[in-house]
């Protein structure tokens, strides 16, 4: 089978990968597109893994007024390097997150970040609407299920990606810093709207 320079260059740009990398994972996915861009996502992915812990204190703050000028977001967004901050992906990540908190409003940046207090109230609400209804173990499963979609509501990484619901925020980070191979973190957000 032949590995055209054709199917490099697309896999190139839909992946970000490298020329050789591009190559291996076609020959390997022996031709198929969209099985050589899934290997180069799950090496990328795990790439970006491995460098989750490097420090990330470069990168830009990103402001997002919608039309209308009564919402705004600002997003800080970090790397380890100016030259990966200023590139084109990064600048548009940034960009995106910005309109994410937006027009998703999120109020926290992961799980960990949310209250004790807040959990607790939360879990208290979603037993009594099942108790009595439903067995005991029955209600702890039900209780975790409403608190996973409470997190998809109110953590920025863990609410589906407006563009793409099927992907979360925090899966598009890791694309991103797959691509640009470093380390890329949200280190604070906030969103303002008239009158709130």
């Amino acid at each position: 089978m032949e590995i055209t320079v054709e199917a490099v260059k697309e896999i190139r740009a839909r992946t970000g990968a490298g020329v050789l990398d591009c190559r291996k994972a076609l020959a390997e996915a022996k031709g198929d597109m969209e099985a050589a861009v899934r290997l180069l996502r799950e090496k990328g992915l795990a790439e970006a893994a491995k460098r989750a812990d490097r420090e990330a204190r470069d990168g830009r703050i990103e402001v997002y007024v919608h039309p209308g000028n009564r919402v705004a977001a600002m997003v800080e967004l970090n790397c380890e390097t100016d030259f990966v901050g200023r590139t084109e992906g990064f600048i548009s990540l940034s960009h995106e997150l910005a309109m994410q908190v937006t027009a998703a409003n999120p109020r926290f940046l992961t799980p960990a970040d949310v209250p004790a207090e807040i959990l607790e109230e939360r879990r208290a609400e979603y037993r009594s609407e099942v108790e009595g209804s439903k067995p005991p173990h029955i209600v702890e499963q039900i209780v975790e299920g409403k608190l996973k979609k409470f997190y998809e509501e109110a953590c920025l990484l863990e609410q589906p990606y407006i563009r793409d619901p099927e992907r979360k925020v925090k899966n598009l980070i890791t694309e991103v810093a797959a691509q640009v191979g470093e380390n890329i973190v949200v280190r604070r957000f906030a969103r303002f709207e008239l009158g709130a």
